[in-house]
């Protein structure tokens, strides 16, 4: 099994909802996606991907999606006051945790074709 990794970094804002630490208010993080894919032999060219097919892809889908923009529930009461005012937003049909938020990155990853581990 042949394995390359590749890290994104990117940031963004969330609260989460129905949680009662400090998370219940509009804060940033700085985020990494650690993408790791897998083949089971290499391609004609001696790689499992090419690295930047991962970077023009993933990394540009988190850019273009996720990156300086509030991920929030689409049920968060702070959401039609952020669109009144044109903040950036991904909304998320469950609570914007880092779980979640990796778990929709592995599923853009794996929806772009890519053998996800």
């Amino acid at each position: 099994m042949y394995l390359v990794t590749r890290e994104i970094h990117f940031c963004y804002g969330h609260r989460l909802l129905n949680y009662e630490g400090k998370c219940r208010h509009l804060h940033g993080h700085n985020g990494k996606a650690v993408i790791t894919l897998a083949a089971s032999k290499l391609d004609h060219r001696g790689m499992v991907l090419d690295f930047t097919d991962i970077k023009q892809r993933v990394a540009g889908w988190i850019d273009e999606h996720l990156d300086h923009r509030m991920i929030l529930h689409r049920d968060d009461p702070v959401v039609p006051l952020l669109q009144q005012v044109e903040e950036p937003l991904y909304l998320l049909d469950q609570n914007p945790t880092a779980e979640n938020i990796a778990h929709l990155i592995y599923q853009v990853t794996r929806d772009f074709g890519f053998p996800v581990v």
